[in-house]
């Protein structure tokens, strides 16, 4: 079931079982934007049956948080055009090379939440962005400023963060967790992105398989990891 975060601003919840994180969604005056893909197509779909039975047109842009296929295989089923970091859409392009060159066997066996999505055979696609930036941009969907912009992070080195000022919200995707799949944290790079967190003029974060919480509570964690 979608839930409404703000005035302009929805999520579709995560789910534990297939890895399916937050799909975020941003409504302004002229045009929607949605925050990560999904991890497949059937992801995507159920996404936007939620928006349709809410009344909210399906979104013209896609950005994508970083490269990791729960956030991005359902790329090729999204509505408009999808955009990504100069990194990410390098990690896209080779993860589709090496697809093409072994076979979908290695990803599959990856993780059993990755089986669990793509079970009865469902194809594994992949596609790179539509639109690539680097460092930063502002878009405007019509009296709702959108902030893309890149951080350090302990998850990847592609990060992306989306902040909606006007509406206090800020969408962190998994930078705030440790690498896969030992899931540690980098001391260093938590405490650059609870720096970059705490810049923000979000009063909420929103984690790619967490609940919505106040931007000091996602800071707590990340520091916590450094005081250890």
């Amino acid at each position: 079931m979608l839930k409404r975060l703000s005035d302009r601003i929805w999520y579709y919840p995560m789910e534990e079982e297939r890895d399916r994180p937050n799909l975020g969604y941003i409504r302004g005056d002229n045009w929607s934007l949605a925050v990560d893909a999904g991890h497949s197509e059937a992801h995507t779909r159920e996404f936007y049956e939620a928006l349709e039975e809410n009344g909210l047109p399906l979104p013209k842009l896609t950005v994508i948080t970083h490269w990791h296929w729960d956030h991005t295989f359902g790329m090729h089923a999204v509505n408009g055009l999808c955009l990504a970091n100069e990194r990410t859409n390098e990690y896209l392009l080779n993860f589709k090379r090496r697809l093409s060159q072994e076979g979908n066997e290695f990803f599959l066996n990856m993780h059993e939440s990755i089986r669990n999505e793509y079970s009865y055979n469902k194809p594994v696609i992949v596609t790179p962005a539509d639109i690539v930036f680097h460092d930063s941009m502002v878009l405007d969907a019509g009296n709702c400023p959108i902030k893309i912009f890149q951080a350090e992070s302990p998850h990847t080195d592609d990060s992306t963060l989306i902040e909606i000022s006007q509406e206090g919200v800020l969408f962190v995707g998994d930078a705030t967790c440790g690498s896969f799949p030992e899931w540690k944290k980098n001391p260093v790079l938590s405490k650059k992105l609870s720096e970059t967190i705490m810049k923000s003029e979000a009063a909420i974060c929103l984690e790619g398989h967490w609940v919505p919480v106040p931007k000091e509570d996602t800071i707590r964690d990340l520091l916590e990891e450094v005081d250890e």
